[in-house]
């Protein structure tokens, strides 16, 4: 795990989005594609929006696939996940290849799982843009999640640790708003990926990172799985990294 330690968030952003750039302009140049993951969340504001101003990227070569949303979540909603990828993402560039979107509220959960299932694992990702949340989740695979299932996508529920993070980032007016379930990328898919680059800003993740970082590989902190991938880029600001005893950090 390479980590780097910037000074503010917008740094971070800057600094992991201008990587994931390089390597989907690389996996452009050797394969004619590039197949992105993208997360969701506060976390990621900062770097989403340096990624859409990255110059020289042939978005029309990019597939890109959706991390995690809420079961029975409607796009109309302000929480909606595919909602805050079109307007942050898809709608900032021009001629993406394509986004491959969970449809939270599809009619038949199982089908819609069976579906973008397939579609992803048709694919090798070159770059997994991805956070770690408060409890330590990747993606919405909550605390003890599932290290073992190799299905692409699974049915999770979501924890209450979990979804206060989600009602104190502005998302919701109440915790009963906040949905018990969501349909998240496993553990194991998100593994598959080549390049893993986790931005984590915040001072409310310092706990989560600590443990993601420096605490044994264990299913009570999803995130510590990170530490078994050969290719993880950890972006932290100065309040996230704070808890961090380690040395040699760049």
């Amino acid at each position: 795990m390479i980590i780097d330690v910037s000074n503010t968030a917008v740094e971070v952003g800057k600094n992991s989005a201008r990587l994931g750039a390089a390597l989907i302009r690389q996996a452009i140049a050797e394969r004619g594609e590039a197949h992105i993951i993208l997360a969701t969340g506060a976390s990621q504001f900062e770097t989403l929006g340096a990624l859409v101003k990255e110059p020289e990227i042939s978005w029309s070569k990019v597939t890109a696939f959706h991390l995690d949303e809420y079961i029975h979540m409607p796009e109309t909603h302000p929480a909606s996940f595919r909602r805050y990828l079109k307007s942050r993402f898809v709608e900032k560039i021009k001629g993406l290849g394509a986004f491959v979107f969970i449809e939270g509220d599809a009619q038949d959960t199982r089908k819609e799982i069976n579906r973008v299932s397939t579609l992803l694992s048709k694919r090798t990702i070159d770059v997994a843009f991805i956070g770690i949340g408060e409890n330590g989740h990747l993606a919405f695979n909550d605390p003890p999640a599932d290290f073992e299932t190799t299905d692409p996508y699974l049915i999770v529920d979501l924890d209450e640790k979990c979804r206060l993070q989600q009602l104190n980032e502005g998302w919701f007016s109440n915790l009963a708003e906040v949905p018990t379930r969501a349909i998240s990328m496993s553990v194991r898919q998100i593994l598959k990926s080549k390049v893993i680059i986790s931005t984590v800003p915040d001072a409310r993740k310092a706990d989560a990172v600590q443990g993601s970082v420096e605490g044994p590989v264990t299913n009570l902190c999803p995130g510590s799985i990170l530490q078994t991938h050969p290719q993880t880029y950890l972006f932290l600001d100065l309040q996230s990294a704070a808890k961090l005893k380690g040395k040699g950090h760049r």
